[in-house]
């Protein structure tokens, strides 16, 4: 078999890792049909990919490494993962918020992407224990007060507490902060989502601060990405019905939908024509 030479040897190991984490495992006789490549070519995407840490070989194939359930990924290693995913879920998200409301967002990349989005929004107030959701909002009001263009800055609450590598901040000062407010929409963050577990994280106090966000929150929005879907961390901070709307991107499978459906109030597949957003000023 010549080998498809319409790929570059990147671009094919990055299709052979997104087929590995999105099935679960693929065997070397797939991916050959799938690329038009040879044996002996997938086999070698393989090893790199291997000794990158990316995947762990078996006979035959391969499958995702196992990641332990306490193991916290920092803000800048997941910043550049699902991008387009996140910008799609961003989007979707902020439409959900009303002019002059108390909205909350957790840490993490895609409640980031969603701070970006919620600066069209007028006369927010904001409460975040995410120092780089509060450097979203803080920017924005420094460059209206420069005589930019840009929106009127929301004004902003940051909860104290000791900081995680996700950029967080967790722990009794965070978790008192919240206790005493009371928001309209919580956009919620996660590290995983299942039906077993619900939701969850690899950091336990950040579990504990995440479930006084819920109980604070009229409604509770998460935001996750496809890959969240049957991920689970370390602590379960919530079950399923406690959510009344997630927000996630076209990349979930049909019959992960399906499973999803059974369980919570609403589902909003961003990117899709049926799915509100908000107009682009």
């Amino acid at each position: 078999m010549s080998d498809n030479q319409n790929l570059l040897a990147g671009q094919r190991r990055a299709l052979i890792l997104d087929e590995v984490r999105r099935r679960g495992g693929i065997r070397v006789s797939e991916l050959t049909r799938m690329l038009q490549v040879s044996d002996m070519t997938v086999r070698r995407d393989l090893d790199v990919l291997a000794r990158q840490g990316s995947l762990e070989k078996v006979h035959g194939g391969a499958v995702p490494v196992a990641e332990r359930r306490t193991h916290e990924p920092g803000f800048e290693a997941k910043s550049s993962l699902e991008l387009s995913a996140k910008s799609d879920i961003a989007r979707a998200a902020a439409a959900l918020a009303t002019p002059g409301s108390a909205v909350a967002l957790s840490g993490g990349t895609t409640t980031y992407a969603v701070a970006h989005q919620l600066l069209e929004v007028p006369e927010l107030t904001v409460v975040t224990n995410s120092v780089r959701v509060a450097d979203v909002f803080h920017h924005a009001g420094q460059a209206a007060e420069g005589g930019s263009s840009a929106p009127p800055s929301a004004t902003v609450v940051l909860t104290g507490g000791v900081r995680t590598p996700s950029d967080s901040l967790v722990g009794p000062v965070a978790d008192a902060a919240i206790a005493s407010l009371h928001f309209d929409v919580l956009f919620l963050g996660v590290h995983g989502i299942s039906v077993e577990a619900g939701l969850s994280t690899p950091n336990l106090a950040e579990a504990e601060t995440n479930r006084h966000f819920i109980r604070s929150a009229r409604r509770v929005v998460v935001v996750a990405d496809h890959t969240k879907w049957g991920t689970t961390g370390l602590s379960s901070f919530a079950s399923l019905d406690e959510v009344d709307t997630l927000v996630t991107d076209a990349g979930l499978a049909a019959p992960d939908r399906e499973e999803i459906g059974e369980h919570l109030a609403e589902l909003l597949i961003a990117g899709e024509p049926d799915t509100p957003e908000r107009p682009t000023p």
